[in-house]
């Protein structure tokens, strides 16, 4: 008999406890709420609202917003400055660590940090990486058909080429500079001073002989060039090795990560990749909870694969996605070479003397 009425005893006293539970921890009820809900997600962007970057950021909100448990508000915070370093710094070292405040920064985040530039408050390897709307790429480098340059050999071969850039230390013009080094182009000169579109009236009119530019650039603004064969392309940079834009103009070209001959100068051109690779960094604080981190990785990573994604992109930015996922992100900053003999390396690379010795 006393086994009959100490069964209904312990189901009761374990009810009563699991109640107690429940008011005391109202997280632990069965209907618990998503963290997020009701609330308000902030990114905090390295810019001035507008421009590219603004609008690639806007582009995946409302798909963060449906990925999301809870499905947060999410708006941009601007805080142009330093190139991104303020935002970064700002994330870094004001924001609170609480899964609300992230950041969003231009390619700089990175090589600011490993190049040891002023202004860097930040430990570029300790952020929590959420991905990128724009990362895989191609570069590639042209010179005007009307030189007769339509093989390496003759390449190499001329003497002073005139290669143009937007300002020292441009992306653009760090790209030419990484071109000529690799390719062994003889006494390259290089003029700065232009926009992009300005780079290009100028090969027209015979003022420049060359660039290097982003690969899909050329069917998309140039598409005559190609047509009517007024550039010869003489190489390909894929980033990371491997991808390239896929055109018939281009699918032949050999790619610059086979020119180098030693590991110095491997190591050079995968930092440079990796620069790039990394794309705007959507980034979180190093100390925020690790479930709130998993929920934004995954929310991210659904967000960059949505099949509505890419069309919304298009229609906001006039480029297709090509999205780094967060661990892949994670990687390609912890990969990036920091020797100081390559720090120094790329830093003459980048810079406005001669090119170096290879």
């Amino acid at each position: 008999m006393a086994q009959k009425t100490l069964f209904p005893r312990v189901l009761f006293e374990s009810a009563i406890f699991g109640l107690l539970i429940c008011i005391a921890f109202p997280g632990y009820a069965f209907s618990q709420a998503p963290f997020y809900q009701g609330k308000t997600i902030t990114i905090v962007q390295g810019r001035r609202p507008g421009g590219t970057g603004d609008m690639r950021v806007r582009s995946i909100m409302p798909f963060l917003q449906k990925h999301i448990p809870g499905n947060p508000t999410i708006v941009s915070e601007y805080m142009p400055g330093g190139g991104g370093r303020k935002a970064a710094n700002h994330i870094y070292n004001a924001a609170r660590p609480d899964g609300l405040t992230i950041g969003n920064s231009g390619a700089g985040l990175v090589s600011n940090a490993v190049l040891g530039e002023p202004g860097v408050r930040y430990d570029v390897d300790k952020f929590i990486y959420l991905g990128s709307v724009n990362s895989r790429t191609s570069y590639l480098f042209q010179t005007r058909a009307s030189l007769g340059l339509d093989s390496m050999e003759k390449l190499r071969a001329y003497s002073g080429l005139r290669i143009g850039g937007q300002s020292v230390g441009h992306d653009i013009y760090i790209n030419g500079r990484i071109f000529a080094w690799l390719l062994d182009l003889k006494k390259p000169v290089f003029v700065t001073g232009y926009s992009g579109p300005e780079i290009d009236a100028a090969i027209m009119r015979g003022e420049l002989d060359a660039r290097a530019q982003i690969a899909d650039n050329v069917p998309h603004r140039s598409p005559e060039w190609i047509e009517k064969k007024l550039m010869n392309f003489h190489a390909i940079m894929e980033s990371p090795k491997g991808f390239r834009f896929r055109h018939a103009a281009f699918d032949h070209l050999p790619a610059l990560q086979d020119f180098p001959k030693t590991e110095r100068e491997k190591k050079l051109l995968r930092m440079f990749v990796n620069f790039r690779l990394v794309g705007s960094p959507f980034i979180a604080h190093p100390e925020t909870p690790r479930e709130l981190v998993q929920t934004l990785k995954v929310a991210f990573e659904k967000a960059l694969k949505d099949p509505q994604f890419p069309e919304h992109m298009r229609k906001l930015v006039g480029a297709e996605p090509q999205p780094l996922l967060p661990d892949e992100q994670a990687n390609a900053v912890k990969e990036t070479p920091r020797e100081r003999e390559i720090i120094d390396l790329f830093k003459k690379i980048a810079g406005a003397d001669p090119l170096p010795p290879r």
